[in-house]
């Protein structure tokens, strides 16, 4: 029979992102699938399953509501105008007040908690859940006092995200981030992005045109990683040089004292570059474990000492009952990007957020001392915003959103009044959670899926069972677990027949086609090369079952031509 792929594509594909591969792993599963009335399981997705109702529905009667004052304002049947903000509360309140459905009961519940606990003015935060919601203008909020320059010009519009929003979002980060443990004279200020991956590339994009980040600067990522975060740095507008800190899998994916060490070091040509950021996960995808709090102490004391960035996803934060961050440790060294997709089903809305302390690295350290031709190119560039020398006034935040629209465009900027207005509803939603209820119920799932596919895959004692884990992804190692379950075979044999270079020919292009099973290589994630990603998040609890089984059967397929010394195509 025809092998399916060269070794000419094999190698091509062995150098693609495992999301591209995915892809690939789908089609041969479906085309299988078809064939026999079978059932593809994508384990290849990290978007969930699950999603939250409650502010769903909460935003549609909020929209309802919204259009029915605008249209009250004008008597044609398919216009209306914009509402105004006085009696905006009144008039909400007012029309939720008879209606005992789900979603009007959290509407009248969030606007007492944002009023009574928060502290917000009732007509503005009312007037800014309608008129964002209509989505009919920038994010501008003219309920809020417009920020000035030192000599009073006045900042492009729109704002970062909506001025109530931000101290309800605020409230909702101080949470889940740091429990409230707010580290003594922080303030933090944020910045509405369309997701998490556009706030990552947002913030390499500001270091890069503010020359904090340069071509040939090295950079340290902590891996196993999502494998784009390793792809940024190489692409050819940074170039920058990727020093790998590998978390152990001997120490529960923790990263040892000699990775640690590397962060001192210097790199380049001439090895004479210190490191400038650390970027990581945290929670780590694909590993789901928390970094531990004396990790975290360590790295954060070389950041503070030599003024290094850490740019940090904390995607995962709210999968996990205990958490140290790094913004709690290093306030001032981090750059903090969070993103609603995962815990709240909300991928397709592409809310995320980049949180900054006001005192940072960036705007006290790093900025001032550039050398005085990049200040004047820099002075050229935001020149556009402000007069020349007011450009220094401009805090890295503020830079992040006009380099995000390319400075020309930032008064078009910022994440839309829409998706700002569900991000709020769903921080409230949370914060009003105190049982937390609602993190209950998904982490049961989560360790539901996890149970079953360790069960299935004969390996049940090495699941996971710690608070720090996350369980929304599983790494397997495919050697570690052949000589656990199958410690006959000579281990070393197994993995001269499935190198890294073939485990998508030999395993997980056999696994889609003939199981309808799709993972994605662990290396790809700078994982052990012989090791699978299972996304826990996105098929029914049942699933992983069969997942599990049919993981292991291909492994024992693997490893009975392993140990018959059968290479034969």
């Amino acid at each position: 029979m025809k092998k399916l792929f060269s070794f000419e594509h094999e190698g091509k594909y062995y150098e693609m992102s495992p999301f591209e591969l995915k892809n690939l792993l789908i089609q041969l599963a479906e085309e299988g699938a078809s064939k026999t009335g079978g059932k593809v399981l994508n384990a290849g997705r990290g978007n969930p399953n699950f999603l939250n109702i409650t502010v769903r529905k909460a935003f549609t009667k909020l929209m309802l509501f919204s259009c029915e004052i605008s249209h009250s304002y004008f008597s044609h049947r398919d216009l209306g105008f914009r509402p105004t903000q006085k009696g905006s509360s009144q008039k909400l309140k007012s029309y939720l007040y008879s209606d005992r459905s789900d979603e009007a009961v959290f509407l009248k519940e969030a606007l007492e908690y944002a009023e009574e606990v928060l502290g917000l003015d009732a007509d503005e935060l009312a007037y800014e859940l309608i008129d964002a919601s209509l989505g009919d203008f920038y994010p501008a909020s003219p309920s809020s006092s417009p920020k000035c320059f030192s000599n009073g010009d006045l900042y492009p519009t729109p704002p970062r995200i909506y001025s109530i929003f931000e101290r309800i979002t605020n409230a909702y980060l101080l949470e889940v981030l740091l429990s409230n443990h707010i580290p003594e004279g922080c303030e933090f200020q944020l910045f509405a992005t369309e997701g998490a991956t556009a706030a990552m590339i947002y913030t390499f994009k500001s270091l890069r045109e503010n020359g904090i980040l340069k071509k040939g600067d090295p950079i340290a990522i902590l891996t196993p990683i999502f494998s784009p975060y390793l792809e940024i740095p190489a692409l050819a507008d940074y170039r920058l040089i990727k020093v790998c800190i590998k978390g152990s899998e001997k120490k529960g994916w923790q990263i040892p004292d000699c990775q640690i060490e590397k962060l001192t070091r210097k790199y380049g040509k001439c090895h004479d570059k210190p490191i400038k950021a650390i970027f990581m996960v945290n929670p780590t995808n694909p590993t789901s474990v928390v970094i531990d709090k004396e990790t975290v102490k360590k790295i954060s004391g070389i950041a503070k000492e030599n003024n290094m960035i850490i740019l940090t996803d904390t995607v995962y934060t709210t999968f996990v009952d205990e958490f140290y961050p790094f913004i709690r440790e290093a306030p001032e060294n981090t750059i903090c990007v969070y993103s609603f997709s995962k815990y709240f089903g909300v991928t397709g809305w592409r809310l995320g957020v980049i949180m900054v302390n006001k005192n940072n690295v960036v705007d006290d350290v790093l900025l001032p001392a550039l050398p005085c031709d990049v200040k004047e190119k820099l002075n050229k560039r935001y020149s556009i915003t402000t007069a020349e020398e007011n450009v220094k006034e401009i805090k890295f935040i503020d830079r992040l959103e006009m380099d995000s629209r390319d400075v020309a465009l930032a008064h078009t900027g910022g994440l839309s009044g829409p998706q700002q207005t569900i991000m709020t509803l769903l921080c409230l939603f949370n914060l009003m959670d105190r049982e937390k209820k609602y993190k209950s119920a998904i982490q049961e799932i989560l360790a539901r899926r996890m149970k079953n596919l360790y069960t299935s895959l004969g390996i049940a004692e090495l699941c996971p069972d710690r608070n720090e884990c996350t369980r929304y992804y599983a790494l397997i190692n495919l050697a570690r677990m052949a000589g656990d379950l199958l410690g006959t075979c000579n281990i070393d044999e197994f993995k001269k027949y499935l190198p890294v270079e073939d485990l998508i020919e030999k395993f997980l292009i056999p696994l889609a086609k003939e199981k309808y099973t799709v993972c994605l290589p662990g290396y790809g994630f700078h994982g052990p090369q012989s090791s699978i990603r299972v996304s826990l998040a996105n098929l029914n609890n049942e699933d992983y079952l069969t997942v599990g089984r049919n993981i292991k059967d291909m492994l024992l397929q693997v490893l009975e031509q392993a140990c018959s010394g059968d290479q034969a195509d």
